[in-house]
């Protein structure tokens, strides 16, 4: 009873980091969630593993189970709830990717505690938190400056008169200083223009800007450009 109250109190701890962390950033995935998959990912595994033990000791035609035969239908019954945190939003872009892998991986976390596995599911986690956390955020500061960038859509409508590449121009603006060019520099990926009422124009534009940039820098910029009607801006 002690050895299966250690795995369930390792697997609620293990839970426990996994749902901070998705809990601070406001992602679907929260504390609860988080410790009830991995503290019952545990507890099937437990009984599985246990329930081989009692049988095979009890000699009673053991040789076709395989203890572990329970535990990997969680990873089937786990994927419904992964898929159940990918989005695809308004504008096309899918979310929820990386909290549906922290669902898998707590229940993986769970399986292991619960098959003995207590150092290599520590590992695991802390790995899984350095992954999510750290490394992104070095990258943002020593990496490539496409690694520096958010990704937003933007919407321009313009009066009859405007034109349109003076406006692509204005936001592809170069910087002079290569720390200008990271804190200002805009690059947009895809276009698509199409004629509205009274003779405008509508831009739809996927742009790259930097994540130290406001979206009302942005927004003001777009504004202050000539012939321009109106600007919406959502980040992906």
């Amino acid at each position: 009873m002690d050895i299966i109250l250690l795995k369930l109190s390792a697997a609620l701890f293990s839970g426990f980091l996994i749902g901070i962390d998705r809990q601070i950033k406001h992602k679907p995935l929260g504390l609860k969630t988080s410790m009830v998959i991995c503290i019952a990912s545990c507890l099937i595994t437990i009984v599985s593993v246990e329930a081989y033990m009692h049988y095979s000791s009890a000699g009673e035609g053991t040789q076709n189970m395989d203890p572990m035969r329970l535990a990997a239908q969680i990873v089937s019954g786990v994927g419904f709830l992964g898929a159940g945190v990918i989005l695809r939003r308004s504008n096309d872009v899918i979310s929820g990717l990386t909290t549906a892998a922290m669902i898998w991986a707590a229940s993986g976390i769970g399986i292991a505690i619960g098959a003995g596995f207590y150092v290599e599911s520590l590992i695991t986690v802390i790995l899984i938190l350095i992954a999510v956390n750290l490394i992104p955020a070095l990258l943002k500061h020593i990496g490539p400056t496409s690694l520096s960038q958010v990704d937003v859509a933007l919407r321009v409508v313009m009066f009859e008169e405007a034109d349109s590449t003076h406006l692509i121009k204005q936001l592809q603006r170069k910087e002079s200083t290569w720390k200008e060019r990271k804190q200002r520099n805009i690059v947009i990926r895809d276009v698509k223009i199409k004629d509205v009422d009274q003779g405008g124009q509508q831009l739809d534009m996927a742009l790259s800007i930097p994540r130290t940039m406001y979206m009302t820098e942005l927004y003001d910029r777009v504004k202050n450009i000539e012939h321009v009607k109106s600007v919406a801006v959502e980040q992906r």
